[in-house]
C-alpha cells in the first residue's frame, strides 16, 4: 500500500502490470496462459482434469474441443453463407460490401445508414453510421485499421479467431421500430438444446448503461447476473421467441456448446453471431452456483488431441 492506495491504482504501476500480462499473452503456450488468467480472474485453480464449472469447461473446450468449423462459424463474413445454407437467406442481415483494406471503401456507394465491422473480432473498429452526412471518413478508416490489426485470439486463446482471413464488411443498418434499438437475444445451446438466453439492452447508451437479463426457455427470469446488471424494468418477451428458440436448436445441433445470437427487427428474426466462449469463460456468475448450473449443461466431448492446425500450442 502507498498512501492508502494499492500499487495498481498508481498509473505507472498499472501500466507496468498491464505490459507484463500482455507479454505473457504473446509468449506463453495456450494452456499455461489460460491457467494463469483463470487464477488471476477467479483466485482459484482451474481444474483441467475434472472441470465442473461452466467457466472451467469453456477453457477446456478452447484447448481440447477445437474443430475447424468453429472458424467458419466465428467469421462474420463466411458465416453468412453458412446461415443461408442452414436456415435460409431471410435470416441473414444483408451485406452491402466487403473489402480487404479501409482505403478500398467508397463511402459514396453506401446508403445513408449502415454498419461497418471487421469480420474476425468483436467491437474494435466497428462503426455504426446513422447519418452519413456526419461521417468522418478518415476517423472511420483509422478505426478499421486498428480493428484489422487486432489479434483477437491472443486475449483469451479462442483459436477460432486465429486463422480467420481479415476483412471489413458493411451491413444494412437494423433498428426495431418499437424498441428504438437493436436488442440482442442470445441463446445458450448445448448439443441442440437451448437452455437459457439473455437479452442485452441499451447498448447504444454506452457500456455503463448496458443490462443483461437471463431467462429460461419458458421465459422465466433467472435470478443472477453475469457481466452487466439486470434492467430496472425487465424486457418484454420477444414476439418471435419461439421461432428464435427453434432456430437456435437447429443451428446448435451436434455442437457441445455454442451461444446463438439473434435480433428481432420489426417482427422478423435475423441471425447475429455464434459465440463459443461467452465472455471468454472469464466472467463470474453472481451468485456463484450458476457457474455450476451452466457447467452441468455442458457435456464435454471426447478430448481432441490432434486436430490439424488447431492443437499446435498446447
Amino acid at each position: 500500500m502507498t498512501n492508502g492506495k494499492g500499487l495498481l491504482e498508481i498509473p505507472i504501476f498499472r501500466k507496468l502490470s498491464n505490459a507484463f500480462w500482455m507479454l505473457l499473452d504473446y509468449t506463453l503456450p495456450d494452456k499455461l496462459r489460460l491457467s494463469l488468467k483463470y487464477r488471476r480472474r477467479f483466485h482459484r485453480k482451474l481444474d483441467w482434469d475434472n472441470p465442473k464449472r461452466f467457466t472451467e469447461k469453456i477453457q477446456w473446450m478452447k484447448i481440447y474441443g477445437r474443430t475447424p468449423i468453429n472458424m467458419v462459424m466465428s467469421d462474420k463474413y463466411a458465416v453468412k453463407k453458412y446461415i443461408k445454407e442452414r436456415i435460409g437467406e431471410q435470416y441473414v442481415i444483408p451485406l452491402l460490401g466487403v473489402w480487404d483494406r479501409p482505403e478500398d471503401i467508397d463511402f459514396s456507394q453506401l446508403p445513408d445508414r449502415f454498419v461497418l465491422k471487421c469480420n474476425h473480432n468483436s467491437g474494435t473498429g466497428m462503426y455504426i453510421c446513422r447519418d452519413k452526412s456526419k461521417l468522418d471518413e478518415n476517423a472511420v478508416r483509422k478505426g478499421l485499421r486498428k480493428g484489422l490489426r487486432q489479434d483477437y485470439y491472443v486475449g483469451s486463446r479462442e483459436y477460432a479467431y486465429k486463422g480467420i482471413p481479415r476483412k471489413i464488411i458493411a451491413e444494412e443498418y437494423m433498428e426495431d421500430a418499437e424498441t428504438k434499438e437493436l436488442r440482442d437475444y442470445k441463446f445458450f445451446c448445448f448439443d441442440g438444446e437451448p437452455k437459457a438466453l439473455f437479452i442485452a439492452k441499451d447498448r447504444l447508451q454506452g457500456e455503463h448503461a448496458v443490462t443483461f437479463d437471463f431467462f429460461d426457455m419458458d421465459y422465466n427470469h433467472l435470478p443472477f447476473t453475469n457481466g452487466h446488471p439486470n434492467a430496472a424494468v425487465l424486457p418484454e418477451k420477444p414476439k418471435c421467441f419461439e421461432e428464435m428458440k427453434a432456430l437456435a436448436a437447429t443451428l446448435s445441433k451436434g455442437i457441445p456448446h455454442v451461444r446463438v445470437d439473434f435480433y428481432e427487427v420489426n417482427g422478423k428474426v435475423y441471425f447475429g453471431e455464434f459465440t463459443f466462449s461467452h465472455w471468454g469463460g472469464l466472467m463470474p456468475f453472481d451468485p456463484d452456483e450458476w457457474d455450476y448450473t451452466f457447467g452441468s449443461w455442458l457435456k464435454l466431448p471426447k478430448r481432441q488431441n490432434l486436430v490439424p492446425g488447431f492443437q499446435k500450442d498446447i
